[in-house]
């Protein structure tokens, strides 16, 4: 019985074939320090960073590829967006309880060091009353709105279109974490009146784990997190300016940016249209069936929403932990069991003391393996 993978919301697999061929022939034929030499190999190397830099910020509405920033993931990318912004004692950002600790934790830590004030927002689980609730908030010492376009946890999508119109009209800065949209919905910084973008690689993108994205725009300017070697302007003693350099300090991953390009170029001939609505069919298709089950309780939107691939549930009288392991162990389906990293959901819709019970979909899951899963939490539900 093969292994069914309902943990997307984690890191996207399997790959596109593609994806991996692409690692390998970097480690293989051009394993070369790109940027660092004019040789031939790390001029292929750097080639293939480029296009990945290009392709990105043709995907996301970014006209000058230089802003195209490369990190392991999207954690460390949130970390150089909030971390960077010059912040002063007395500034106020506004986010909301949907955030992963990606965004959460380094805004408490700019709070603790440079005496800033936060909001968490929160709104409906469905994201009703959002603009509301942030037009409140908003005060003559707010200088951002940091938010996520989707929840990890509820499968909530947020308008960041309008809240970007918000932000617009009150001079703010607007960063979003695309973590969980990235791949699957159209995301466009100009129109959407996005500041910073970050997003992994490994997620929707179909790119290798180890891989993630700042897409900063011209106008922001934010202090690097990390000072080192950046392969060019080696006679400067500070950071130099330029970028991506300015917050590219250190070796690239290589193979995974090749990886990660390989899972872009996949994106772009399959659509995002197509992406979505497949995973759509699996999601609504699941919610109705377990809405079938008896002590089932689902938490987010219910499936006449607009929503991720993302369905968090509890089951009457079953530990979540238990259950996730018993998918594992006896029926080989594996899902994800706790907070999720982002126990501010859970606090919205009152699950932050046991946690939940996620699946989660993605490209090349199907209606057959769903119904097995379905299967699985029938049987379960009668043991106990």
């Amino acid at each position: 019985m093969s292994y069914i993978y309902f943990d997307q919301a984690a890191s996207s697999f399997p790959k596109p074939e593609k994806v991996g061929q692409a690692v390998l022939e970097a480690i293989t034929e051009y394993g070369a320090n790109p940027g660092r030499g004019g040789h031939s190999l790390a001029v292929r190397a750097n080639d293939v960073i480029f296009t990945a830099r290009k392709k990105l910020a043709e995907m996301f509405g970014e006209k000058n590829p230089a802003n195209v920033c490369f990190y392991m993931n999207a954690t460390q990318a949130l970390n150089q967006a909030i971390q960077g912004i010059q912040f002063e004692a007395g500034d106020h950002v506004i986010s909301t309880s949907f955030e992963h600790n990606s965004v959460r934790r380094p805004l408490e830590r700019v709070k603790d060091t440079k005496g800033i004030s936060i909001s968490y927002i929160q709104p409906d689980v469905d994201g009703k009353r959002l603009f509301e609730l942030f037009e409140n908030e908003i005060n003559e010492r707010t200088k951002a709105i940091i938010v996520s376009h989707g929840s990890n946890v509820t499968g909530t999508i947020l308008p960041i279109e309008k809240i970007g119109q918000i932000a617009k009209a009150h001079n703010l800065l607007f960063i979003v974490d695309a973590s969980q949209t990235a791949g699957v919905l159209p995301i466009d910084m100009k129109e959407m009146n996005i500041d910073v973008l970050a997003f992994p690689g490994h997620k929707g993108l179909m790119g290798p784990q180890g891989t993630g994205v700042l897409i900063v725009g011209d106008h922001v300017d934010l202090v690097p997190l990390i000072y080192g070697g950046t392969g060019s302007h080696s006679e400067d003693v500070g950071q130099p300016q330029k970028r991506p350099e300015r917050y590219e300090s250190g070796t690239l991953n290589t193979p995974g940016i090749a990886g990660l390009l390989a899972g872009i170029e996949e994106i772009n001939r399959i659509g995002l249209r197509k992406i979505y609505e497949h995973e759509a069919e699996l999601t609504s298709y699941c919610l109705n069936r377990l809405n079938e089950i008896e002590g089932i309780y689902i938490l987010g939107p219910d499936g006449n929403t607009n929503r991720l691939a993302v369905i968090s549930f509890t089951i009457e009288g079953i530990d979540i932990h238990e259950a996730a392991m018993i998918l594992d162990q006896h029926y080989q389906i594996g899902v994800r069991s706790g907070l999720h990293c982002s126990p501010l959901a859970h606090s919205l819709i009152g699950t932050n003391e046991i946690g939940a019970i996620r699946v989660s979909f993605g490209l090349y899951n199907t209606i057959e393996e769903v119904e097995r899963f379905i299967e699985a939490v029938k049987e379960i539900k009668s043991f106990f």
